[in-house]
Parts: C-alpha cells; sequence; structure tokens
C-alpha cells in the first residue's frame, strides 16, 4: 500500500482523488488546515505528498518551503494557480512536480508512479563511482558530496547524476528535460535554472565562480570534478 498525503481544502476535488486513486493500491490521507497538515508529516510515514498551494492561514508556497526543510519526501503541486512565478517559486521552494488545475485523475496517477518509481527503483550497482568531490552511487540513488550525502529532491538528484555522468560534456536544458523523468517535459528552460541554482547552493557554490557546475551560454551546463 502507498501511503500519500493530500494537504487540500477542496474537499470534492480530494474525495474524487482519493476515490480514483484506491484503484491502484494508493491510500490517502487528505487534511485542510496546514498547520495540522505539518504536525502530521511529521509524525508520520508517508511515499509522496499532494499540496495545494491556496490553503487557509498559510500559503502553500511558504509550506512548500517548510516542508522541505524538514523532509526528503516527493512533492506534487496541486493548485489552481497557473502564474509561472509561482511554478518557479514552488521549485526553487524544493517542489518536484507542479500540475496546474483542473487536470485528469489519471494523469496525477501516472506523476505519482514516475515519481515513486524514481525514488525506489534499484539500478546496475556498478554505477557507484567517484568523480572529484562527488560521489555517485546510482544502485543508492545517492550523490555524496565530500564523503556527506546530499538531500537532493528526485529533480536535483536525476540532474546532477546526469552532468556527473557527462562529466565534461555540455548538456543542453533540452537534453536534460527529456531524459530526467522527475522533470516535467512541458517545462520552462527557466525551471531548469532553477533547479541548478538549488544544487549549486547545496554545493556550497558560488554561480559567478563556479567550481563544479559551469554555465554554457546559449545552451546549457556541463560539470567538471
Amino acid at each position: 500500500m502507498i501511503n500519500i498525503l493530500m494537504i487540500e481544502d477542496d474537499t470534492e476535488l480530494a474525495e474524487i482523488l482519493t476515490e480514483y486513486l484506491e484503484q491502484f493500491d494508493m491510500k490517502i490521507t487528505t487534511i485542510e488546515d496546514p498547520f495540522i497538515g505539518l504536525s502530521t508529516l511529521d509524525i508520520q510515514k508517508f511515499d509522496l505528498l499532494i499540496l495545494d498551494l491556496t490553503l487557509p492561514g498559510l500559503d502553500g508556497l511558504e509550506m512548500c518551503k517548510e516542508i522541505r526543510k524538514r523532509h526528503n519526501i516527493p512533492i506534487i503541486i496541486s493548485s489552481a494557480r497557473h502564474d509561472i512565478t509561482d511554478k518557479v517559486t514552488a521549485l526553487e521552494n524544493g517542489a518536484d512536480d507542479y500540475l496546474p488545475k483542473p487536470y485528469n485523475p489519471m494523469e496525477l496517477q501516472a506523476r505519482i508512479k514516475s515519481h515513486l518509481r524514481r525514488q525506489y527503483i534499484q539500478k546496475d550497482p556498478e554505477e557507484s563511482r567517484t568523480h572529484g568531490d562527488l560521489k555517485l552511487d546510482d544502485d543508492k540513488r545517492v550523490i555524496k558530496f565530500k564523503n556527506e550525502e546530499l538531500v537532493l529532491t528526485a529533480a536535483e538528484y536525476e540532474i546532477l547524476a546526469y552532468l556527473i555522468k557527462k562529466e565534461g560534456g555540455v548538456v543542453s536544458r533540452e537534453e536534460l528535460i527529456y531524459n530526467c523523468e522527475a522533470i516535467n517535459e512541458e517545462s520552462a528552460n527557466k525551471s531548469i535554472d532553477v533547479i541548478i541554482g538549488r544544487i549549486r547552493h547545496k554545493l556550497g557554490e558560488n554561480p559567478k565562480t563556479p567550481r563544479y557546475i559551469y554555465a554554457v551560454r546559449g545552451i546549457g551546463y556541463k560539470y567538471l570534478k
């Protein structure tokens, strides 16, 4: 059974999604109050979080940021707010995906499965290797920086892992979107830049004087160990 927490104050939508997702062995716990949602996430284990942005008493963007500080859980934003600024901010604050309302529950189910598959899939153990200060272990989906495990979202992990594997090679934003399942194919290139910015922050590097991830103007990025 897949345990999912949904923080959503639209009770009608929550009921529709809960009934639909139950067909796929997904148990949905729905909470309307964002503060109770935070507390529940702290004391119970969930496989994934579906988060609305328009919540009573606490903006979903701020809540997303707070959750990411505490937990490394996949976060799918489910929101009627279509502004690109909200989408970019959500990604900056740690969201893994952004699904604008209205949407077909079938799409949500597919995205949930995709995120969970990427999180738990076991890969060839030969994919554990060291690249300078970074060590990539595809088997465990872990990247260590100076022997300390990085806390990464699914999108951050896949982008950094892809750049590491292409060590020294220039990777376009379009190539990242195509090869990293955690990134929506409809994502703007700006979303890639936002995620790269988060990775750089976790590596403690200044984008103006990069040590690991270099921007190639008009094309994309490359990693140098």
